[in-house]
């Protein structure tokens, strides 16, 4: 089943997705305040820590938004962006912690990998959708 026919058939899908969001910038707030997060993942481990997560983020802002094509992928890119910026930004402020513009860049290459998953699973049902 792709995502594309969940998300027309279950709006608990849309939902799933933002407490996904939710949960995941809560996560980053509250344990990345915490002093064993200072060094938890050294370089580059670290980016490859960011995209992860923001791939998650990305493909639930995606899914949340419930557009297709383009808009889709911008909601993705958007998403993991926004979060991005509120992550380091709070960053910033905690002691053994700094912003980064190399992780923000890891946030937004986590959005289009988000992206680019979306996109991929919804193919199949576009195709079945013009040959009928």
């Amino acid at each position: 089943m792709s995502l594309d026919v969940i998300s027309k058939t279950l709006p608990l899908a849309r939902l799933l997705a933002v407490i996904t969001i939710a949960l995941a910038g809560a996560s980053l707030f509250v344990l990345g305040a915490q002093p064993f997060a200072v060094g938890l993942f050294l370089p580059p481990w670290d980016k490859l820590a960011h995209m992860a997560t923001f791939t998650v983020i990305g493909a639930a802002a995606g899914v949340g938004s419930n557009a297709r094509g383009r808009l889709m992928l911008a909601c993705c890119v958007a998403g993991a962006l926004a979060l991005g910026v509120m992550d380091e930004l709070h960053q910033a402020y905690l002691p053994g912690r700094s912003a980064s513009w190399a992780d923000l860049a890891a946030d937004a290459v986590g959005g289009l990998i988000g992206a680019a998953a979306l996109h991929f699973f919804q193919l199949p049902s576009d195709r079945r959708i013009r040959r009928r």
